[in-house]
């Protein structure tokens, strides 16, 4: 009787999509009257595939993941099917929709629009903080509490295409950096970064790498290699907003772009990666930098200004919000804004 009930609300859920595609293509242009037949009887009936979506009813062993990898061909996609059904778990017997193509791009709904924080460390310590120092265990604890609240840790690439409108992210998407290219980001971040599987983007300033206190080129080419991107902060970390004292606009503008282009060409040689972000020093910019940005082949710059970030943000001003040793985690909670409804009533 159980299963009965489920079959038929199944056949009233898919038939109650099929009015909704229905008025929504009706209301495009008109169409000839169909008349569908149902393939299959409803005790029979696994799943329903229509334009854009497959509905299927959970089976015993189901996961997201498995479904996801059946569905979408990619076990890692199951955040689209939790957040289109708001579930966190699959339980046999229910009817779960799955999208087979991306339904929210820019992250757009009629309740408001989401956005994107991206964070910002520098350096990091076994035990000691100071402003610009957080600790191992404050830095773990950061990422656990990024996992247990249902944050997805994502790559450059995929915020920029989510900038660029061209695919879906999940609906707390997040991306972590890590600034200027110190020893601790390789023997502290990076082993932590791992252990729960993120990605980050490590910006490094090139005359800083072989110093004292600051990794090899040998352990920037292992974290490239072990899903660190390895990205722009310039040569020497100077200030490329504004000219230096007695410094002509021709010496400048050679300046600035050395500063790019030949710290892009340094990290290629040395870790076999290409540079297509900059992290601007101090975080500060202007027009002709971003200029120069553009007309060497760069798709985006980050700022530090604090904030998160919709898709329609400028690609070459993108927030980041620093994260500092003496921040507990009601500080870091509220950098991690990822919707936006203002205005909305």
């Amino acid at each position: 009787m159980k299963q009965r009930d489920k079959m038929r609300n199944f056949d009233y859920y898919i038939c109650m999509l099929i009015i909704i595609f229905a008025l929504i293509s009706g209301c495009a242009a008109p169409t000839p009257a169909v008349h569908v037949s149902r393939p299959v009887e409803p005790s029979d009936a696994k799943e329903w595939v229509l334009p854009g979506f497959t509905v299927v009813i959970a089976g015993e062993g189901d996961t997201l993941s498995s479904l996801a990898a059946q569905y979408l061909n990619d076990p890692g996609m199951e955040w689209i099917i939790a957040d289109f059904n708001s579930i966190r778990s699959v339980t046999p017997g229910t009817e779960i929709v799955i999208p087979t193509k991306p339904y929210e791009r820019g992250g757009l709904t009629y309740r408001g629009y989401q956005t994107v924080p991206v964070l910002s460390y520098h350096n990091f310590s076994p035990d000691k903080t100071d402003k610009m120092t957080v600790s191992r265990a404050s830095f773990e604890e950061q990422m656990q509490f990024l996992k247990e609240r249902g944050y997805h840790v994502i790559s450059m690439d995929q915020l920029f295409d989510f900038f660029d409108f061209k695919k879906q992210i999940p609906s707390k998407s997040v991306v972590i950096t890590i600034d200027d290219g110190w020893k601790s980001a390789y023997e502290i971040a990076f082993p932590v970064l791992k252990k729960f599987g993120y990605p980050a983007a490590l910006f490094i300033y090139t005359d800083l790498i072989n110093t004292r206190k600051a990794m090899t080129w040998e352990q920037a080419k292992e974290l490239a290699d072990n899903g660190i991107d390895i990205q722009c902060h310039t040569i020497t970390h100077r200030d490329l907003a504004g000219r230096e004292e007695k410094e002509t606009f021709k010496e400048y503008f050679y300046e600035v772009e050395k500063e790019i282009v030949q710290s892009s060409k340094i990290i290629k040689k040395n870790t076999g990666r290409d540079c297509r972000y900059l992290a601007y020093p101090f975080g500060n910019s202007s027009n002709i930098v971003v200029g120069i940005l553009k007309k060497n082949g760069f798709r985006g710059a980050f700022t530090v200004r604090r904030g998160s970030n919709p898709f329609f943000i400028n690609n070459y001003m993108v927030n980041r919000s620093m994260i500092y040793g003496g921040d507990d985690l009601k500080k870091f909670e509220k950098a991690l804004t990822v919707f936006d409804d203002r205005g909305i009533k």
